[in-house]
């Protein structure tokens, strides 16, 4: 195996008899970066806090290389509200190279002030610092915690190509699959106590997995029927059995082990017929929105004379950077909020359902069960079809014994889920959610995608998921900042390709502008400078080697997600990427500059 980092072996942890996991191995070698994918509540935080010393494990062991740093950023970080940002990064005892550093990361994550103190950040904040704290440190190894949650879109772009170029080793738990499928060259994952490993990235990991899954429901189905053979030998024999019959009795058991899994299935599709929306939503006339007073620093718009009439069965999606104002638009949308001009008309027939990020506190001492039933008993699917509260639970993956748990033995994400059936078991028409992907295991987000694209009602969300907004949206608000807003009817990653596409299309007309008062100017008479021939001969055998390492990068990208490589060889192809990346960035550079005296 390639210089391994951190080996655990026959490891085990349980809270009283909820057993998490039971006996799992695996290895994370230099160069691998690793993600972790569990449901809700089967222990992927906990996992984390084992790896790092903060908590203990009943068996098993844990085995760091000699001397190796590792790096971690916390699912909920903990400052001293005393302390500066800059301080609370890193001990950098004055020295301007390091405070250099920290500035141009923690500016990547949009803190400015490094002398704020850490008590008047808000949560976000402080996970941002958190994370800068943890990449200045430059560890051997980085193991994070959910590191894209209160990161905007632009955020994310930046931390996928940090942790992407070099030699980086890393493990991390996220819900965010297009970084998952973009940073990680190895998906471990926790399902049923054990943990299955996959050479690959996050695509190649849903491939492989429902083939592990149709090969154990195979295996299954066969030990089912042989069960039913044994089951009618043992009934038949006597209790004195001989030798050959007591190893057949051991082999029965270990075959009713077998017969006796599930594989957790949902069939169903909830698809609800009695959800009625008239045909006028909402109007936003001209609303206008600001903080602080016109004419010094703090005078932050929001929304400048903004005028949108929602149309019905529209699914939206809003993005921007933070603080633009994307939260505090649904919230004025819903009246929670006061408007400074203009108003919202609302529809008579809408019935809103709010998913906050600040989510909802909950009687801890309550069953989940009870939760639930105490917005209703069941959900009037239409055409004569109800849904009990337990089975919408069992829906959104809460097994019949966890129902029957209480409130404060779930984990965040759980909490997290829980929340999110109290606003569907409403049965509202009008579904704005903001951000409502934090802290929900994948399997959750793809019962959530499923539900939303069957839902007949509106929807508004706000996301940082990339993914999730292209599965759930089909047009955009784009918050700009300083009021401005750009209505985009389409996905995401339409948009991301549209932006691109206008950003090109600028730095083209760029020069061009440039050169206007130039060529206006006859008393200059300069001429542009046009290709030496050692240029020329340069600008040729750069466009030859961009393709050649573009069919390098292809190649090296698809062979990683093969699954067919050795340890050696994925780690030697995975430190190859970055640094093919970083090479064909600098040809593509100096291609543009020389391509620039062709014309």
């Amino acid at each position: 195996m390639a210089n391994p980092y951190l080996v655990v072996q026959n490891l085990t942890k349980s809270f009283g008899a909820q057993v998490l996991f039971e006996d799992i191995s695996f290895s994370i070698a230099e160069g691998q970066r690793v993600g972790l994918i569990a449901q809700n509540g089967t222990g992927k935080s906990t996992l984390l806090s084992l790896l790092t010393g903060r908590d203990g494990y009943d068996s098993g062991s844990i085995i760091y290389r000699n001397d190796l740093r590792v790096g971690y950023l916390e699912q909920s970080p903990k400052f001293d509200p005393e302390e500066t940002v800059l301080d609370a990064c890193f001990n950098h005892e004055g020295e301007a190279e390091k405070v250099l550093r920290a500035k141009q990361i923690l500016t990547q994550l949009h803190i400015g002030n490094l002398n704020q103190p850490m008590g008047q950040l808000s949560g976000g904040q402080q996970k941002r610092v958190a994370l800068a704290n943890v990449l200045l440190t430059e560890p051997d190894m980085l193991i994070l915690d959910e590191p894209t949650n209160h990161l905007d879109l632009d955020m994310i772009v930046w931390l996928e190509g940090y942790l992407s170029r070099g030699n980086k080793t890393l493990l991390m738990v996220t819900h965010d699959r297009f970084f998952l499928d973009r940073v990680c060259n190895l998906i471990l994952e926790l399902d049923n106590r054990t943990i299955y490993t996959y050479r690959g990235n996050f695509s190649y990991y849903l491939e492989k997995r429902q083939e592990r899954i149709d090969n154990t429901r195979a295996e299954i189905m066969r030990a089912n029927n042989l069960y039913r053979r044994e089951l009618e030998w043992m009934r038949r024999m006597p209790q004195a059995r001989g030798h050959k019959a007591r190893s057949r009795e051991e082999a029965f058991y270990e075959l009713e082990r077998v017969a006796k899994q599930r594989i957790e299935e949902r069939q169903l599709r909830l698809k609800s017929s009695n959800i009625y929306i008239g045909s006028k939503i909402f109007e936003c006339q001209y609303v206008s929105k600001a903080y602080g007073e016109e004419g010094n620093g703090s005078h932050i718009v929001i929304l400048k004379d903004f005028y949108y009439n929602f149309s019905r069965y529209e699914k939206m999606g809003i993005v921007g950077n933070n603080g633009t104002g994307k939260s505090t638009f649904i919230k004025m949308l819903l009246g929670l909020e006061p408007i400074d001009k203009g108003k919202f008309d609302i529809g008579d027939t809408v019935r809103f359902g709010y998913f906050s990020q600040e989510g909802l506190h909950f009687n801890e001492d309550q069953k989940v069960i009870d939760v639930v039933r105490d917005i209703a008993e069941y959900i009037d699917m239409g055409g004569g079809k109800h849904f009990s509260a337990s089975q919408f639970l069992q829906y959104f993956l809460f097994t019949p014994e966890q129902q029957h748990n209480y409130v404060y033995k779930l984990s965040g994400g759980e909490r997290r889920k829980l929340y999110l059936c109290t606003v569907l078991m409403k049965n509202p028409n009008f579904l704005v959610l903001d951000e409502p992907t934090n802290d929900l295991d994948i399997t959750t987000l793809q019962i959530l995608e499923e539900y939303l694209a069957d839902f007949p009602g509106c929807v508004i969300v706000v996301s940082h998921d990339r993914y999730f907004m292209d599965k759930v949206v089909d047009h955009l608000l784009v918050f700009k900042g300083d009021g401005v807003i750009k209505d985009f009817p389409g996905n995401y990653t339409q948009y991301r390709q549209w932006n691109a596409m206008q950003s090109k299309e600028e730095a083209k007309a760029e020069p061009k502008r440039q050169q206007t008062p130039r060529s206006s100017n006859a008393g200059m008479n300069e001429q542009k400078r046009k290709m030496s021939f050692k240029e020329k001969r340069e600008f040729e055998q750069l466009e030859k080697d961009i393709e050649a390492l573009e069919a390098e990068q292809k190649r090296l990208e698809e062979e990683l997600c093969s699954g067919t490589l050795s340890v050696d060889a994925l780690t030697e192809k995975s430190k190859r990427l970055p640094v093919l990346k970083d090479e064909l960035d600098e040809k593509s550079m100096r291609w543009l500059e020389l391509s620039e005296l062709s014309h």
